[in-house]
């Protein structure tokens, strides 16, 4: 199966409009007690969330799972910091990529793939505010063009 393919759980649609992303990288995640129910159950939430790489290994930050209904003592902290597995190859890119200056990680969906959650992290560049007015523009404008052709064909 692809990157980034399985049944999606959780999608950050704002990543894309805030940061241009170059390149994609599928990782696991390390969860503990009753967070796999919470997120089968779709209650997370990608935004604000961010990776950061610390001492060689790779953190997801602010992603909010809530708490399992069920799960009373056996329950997490809804926005602890969650550790990604990657290979080793992939965060040594990341730690020299992320280093140049404007490129930040970005959490862009969560999904589970063959029973494993996973998650679609982006190596973007923030964009400046006309650049998205840009895209806003550019998007308007194919609606616009495929409408037409819509019309047309009728």
């Amino acid at each position: 199966m692809p990157r980034g393919n399985g049944k999606t759980i959780a999608q950050n649609k704002k990543a894309r409009h805030d940061f241009t992303i170059e390149e994609t990288f599928e990782a696991g995640i390390v969860l503990q007690g009753t967070e796999i129910k919470s997120i089968r159950n779709g209650r997370i939430n990608l935004k604000d969330s961010f990776a950061r790489v610390n001492n060689g290994e790779v953190f997801l930050h602010n992603m909010h799972i809530s708490p399992y209904e069920q799960g009373n003592i056996y329950n997490h902290e809804p926005t602890r910091a969650r550790k990604l597995l990657l290979h080793r190859k992939e965060i040594n890119q990341l730690i020299g990529q992320t280093q140049q200056k404007g490129y930040s990680l970005v959490p862009l969906k969560v999904y589970i793939k063959n029973g494993v959650a996973k998650v679609l992290i982006g190596l973007g560049r923030g964009k400046k505010k006309y650049d998205k007015r840009e895209d806003l523009k550019r998007k308007q404008q194919n609606r616009e063009i495929d409408r037409a052709i819509k019309d047309s064909l009728k």
